[in-house]
């Protein structure tokens, strides 16, 4: 896979956040990775990849040879890492700066029907899960859940209780990890992902992303503002009133407490209280926000035409 400096253009700072426009062709960032405070990726439009060593002050792009959209990356530890385009899954061995596809899912297994991949998740280093949509054209006809449970080598499909997009997935332990979609889905399983569940949200909207801290506390954002909370593991969820209208599409949570979110239109809210309230950041841009990164110390946020959005305390 071939490296290439890709660099950084049009720098600007406001109110603690530092907007950089890298050179991605003009590509939309879809996700953003990072394993430590130096090290992360950022994958997009057009099968665009591009990882940094030095925090985000330059990256270096990563040819994967492929066209279609690079909608997660995710690493299980320090070198081995997945990143998710169609219906393939690449894999790295050495930290990202190798790639080759790992698995690909054929249409055969969805009675003829185009696979995407969104969102991937392992609970330790051989069991994981992988969640999208199948579709044939431009409709959407079912939803993938597939499970590994020998790190990535082999993934069988699961009958999920939806058959609408599944977006993203969390995993808080061992046995349980969530799941949101259109529609207002949100599936939950305790053994492990063998089996799966849908809980009731008490709404339409279709869910982007969730945040669990631990077994019982969840938060899910989505289209119109969609701000889910819960505290016992999502057997009831909460609408909070959000301060901004638009799409929301990513959430996390630094601590039991200290939440953010990104979404489009530049938006950035903020929790202090375990989301139980939320004040609009001023992000310094107007671009849609499509993802989003927090540690304890720094955060990223990612979007149109080759953004990166970086927060340091």
């Amino acid at each position: 896979m071939i490296g290439l400096y890709v660099g950084s253009i049009i720098c600007y700072s406001q109110s603690g956040w530092t907007s950089t426009h890298i050179n991605s062709g003009g590509k939309d960032l879809n996700a953003v990775y990072f394993s430590d405070s130096k090290h992360g990726w950022v994958g997009g439009d057009g099968g665009f990849l591009a990882y940094t060593d030095d925090a985000g002050a330059s990256w270096v792009e990563r040819r994967l040879g492929v066209d279609h959209a690079i909608n997660d990356v995710y690493f299980v530890s320090k070198d081995h890492g997945f990143a998710l385009t169609g219906g393939s899954i690449f894999e790295s061995s050495d930290g990202g700066h190798s790639w080759h596809e790992g698995y690909k899912f054929s249409s055969t297994e969805f009675e003829g029907a185009s696979p995407e991949l969104y969102s991937l998740r392992f609970n330790g280093k051989k069991r994981g899960w992988v969640v999208g949509s199948a579709s044939r054209g431009d409709v959407i006809v079912n939803s993938i859940l597939a499970i590994t449970r020998d790190s990535g080598v082999t993934w069988q499909v699961l009958r999920a209780p939806s058959n609408q997009e599944l977006i993203h997935i969390d995993v808080v332990d061992e046995r349980r990890a969530w799941i949101v979609g259109a529609g207002g889905a949100i599936l939950h399983t305790e053994d492990a992902g063998e089996t799966w569940t849908r809980q009731k949200s008490g709404t339409g909207a279709t869910l982007y992303h969730v945040d669990f801290r631990n077994e019982k506390q969840g938060w899910a954002v989505g289209e119109r503002g969609t701000i889910l909370r819960t505290e016992d593991g999502g057997n009831s969820w909460t609408k909070v009133e959000s301060p901004a209208r638009s799409t929301l599409l990513s959430v996390q949570f630094v601590n039991d407490d200290e939440g953010w979110i990104a979404g489009r239109s530049g938006v950035i809210l903020r929790s202090s209280n375990r989301g139980q309230t939320w004040i609009e950041q001023e992000s310094g841009t107007k671009q849609n926000l499509y993802a989003l990164f927090i540690d304890k110390k720094n955060g990223w946020a990612v979007g149109s035409n080759g953004l990166v959005v970086k927060y340091q305390r």
